[in-house]
């Protein structure tokens, strides 16, 4: 299919797409709707930036009938609350011409707001899967009334460690539904979980992990440590004209703080920050502010970098070299979306070479390194995770010998016993107490003496 012209899609659904400026479908989109609409089980796997979400969006939304039903039919699971929001509003964009009621759950907020709002009805259920199963517990959501189910992004789904609230809420539905995957890898833990929950399905594979973006050029340069990181960052960014709209990866929220704080002096104003420690309000105002343009730089966390559909992001700086290969085709997948030009830059250390190693293997490809620009400051200052860990001596504590010189026996009146008192003594006395709880016909013989 050349057009979405092609597709059997209604009049209100044209137009807009036509609105969205939307007229050619990714290969996923086009393999993917005849298989979606036709009510079979699906599993895609696609990476981030080919166009997944509207891929399942489409055929859901052209099959979907007007009703007063009060309880969700369509229940789509994402792993993060920005991609629930992300994918709200592409329904409602899609919808535009339609009567559609969608709503959108996740955790961080109230979750009593949440019951109001579902009260309302929904046709169209897009949940965390925490808040969901939390809702679906205080019978605030009725699962039985799911006809398809929309698990996407998956891998990270089970990385942030969703197993048990999928399980759980695959029990809370009906057998008798429709199921779509998509994921942009697929592991031992994934392929078991479509054994166990699918029921024949057909795969839609496109543009594995492994392959790079080919709209994506790619360059690599070794640095010794992360302040010489910062330095080279510094010296990067500084070019507002190239690096216009740049997303900078680091490997945890500790180090994305300390980056935050490294680069505020030279670019404080031009910065936003987005990882799980931040509030919720704070995450959503940081990437409305970099997709508008307010910021032109945003730090990030892996966890974030699938699910954010950001639009002309010039630059993927790799400031830390991810561990797992694939998350280094996750994060630069940011940029190069629908048919761009995009940039890739990656920095690793002596420590991060067996992580690039594994990048390149895995793209059957060598990044081209560049040098180190002669401008850029080299750092010997190491950051506390840099420094060489000393191992501290085992002190081991003499055990304590009765006796010796300052051993001294207790005095006769600090060697009593307490014995409760004369009181209590003489009461156990007269009432001569059973020695085994409930031997009545010992207590009885000790009466008669």
């Amino acid at each position: 299919m050349e057009s979405f012209q092609d597709f059997n899609l209604s009049k209100q659904i044209h137009n807009a797409l036509d609105e969205l400026n939307l007229t050619q479908p990714t290969p996923i989109q086009a393999q993917s709707y005849s298989v979606i609409q036709s009510g079979k089980d699906m599993v895609g796997i696609a990476q981030t930036g080919t166009g997944k979400t509207l891929a399942y969006l489409l055929p859901l939304i052209q099959n979907l009938t007007y009703s007063k039903q009060g309880q969700p039919r369509i229940l789509i699971l994402v792993p993060t609350r920005e991609l629930v929001l992300q994918v709200v509003e592409e329904i409602e964009k899609l919808t535009v011409y339609k009567f559609v009621r969608v709503k959108g759950v996740y955790g961080g907020v109230n979750m009593n707001t949440q019951k109001i709002e579902l009260e309302e009805g929904a046709d169209i259920l897009v949940a965390t899967p925490g808040r969901l199963y939390d809702l679906a517990l205080s019978k605030a959501v009725n699962l039985k009334t799911i006809k398809k189910l929309v698990l996407d992004e998956v891998d990270v789904m089970l990385d942030l460690g969703f197993r048990f609230q999928i399980n759980n809420i695959f029990e809370l539905m009906p057998e008798k539904r429709q199921n779509i995957m998509f994921s942009a890898t697929m592991t031992d833990e994934i392929d078991q979980m479509i054994t166990d929950s699918f029921y024949d399905p057909i795969r839609v594979s496109v543009a594995m992990s492994g392959k790079p973006l080919e709209n994506i050029s790619q360059e690599v340069y070794w640095v010794k440590n992360f302040n010489t990181k910062v330095n080279l960052l510094s010296y990067l960014l500084s070019d507002r004209e190239a690096f216009h709209k740049v997303m900078v990866f680091v490997s945890n929220k500790k180090r994305a703080d300390l980056l935050f704080e490294s680069l505020q002096e030279n670019f404080g104003e031009e910065m936003a920050i987005i990882h799980s420690n931040k509030s919720q309000n704070y995450r959503i105002r940081s990437i409305r502010q970099f997709d508008e343009g307010f910021n032109r730089i945003l730090i990030a966390t892996d966890v974030m970098a699938r699910g954010l559909d950001l639009e002309n992001v010039s630059h993927v700086i790799n400031f830390d070299t991810p561990d797992f290969p694939e998350n280094y085709i996750h994060r630069i997948g940011r940029s190069g979306r629908a048919g761009k030009k995009g940039h890739s830059i990656l920095f690793y250390t002596e420590a991060e070479s067996k992580f690039k190693d594994a990048i390149e293997e895995l793209m059957q490809y060598k990044i081209p390194q560049k040098d180190f620009p002669e401008e850029v400051e080299i750092s010997n200052e190491l950051i506390y995770e840099e420094k060489p860990k000393i191992e501290q001596p085992v002190v081991v504590i003499p055990k304590k010998v009765e006796g010796g010189a300052s051993f001294h026996e207790k005095k006769e009146k600090n060697k009593k016993v307490n014995l409760g008192g004369s009181y209590k003594r003489k009461l156990a006395e007269k009432y001569k107490k059973p020695k085994t709880r409930g031997d009545k016909n010992f207590n009885k013989r000790n009466k008669k003496k």
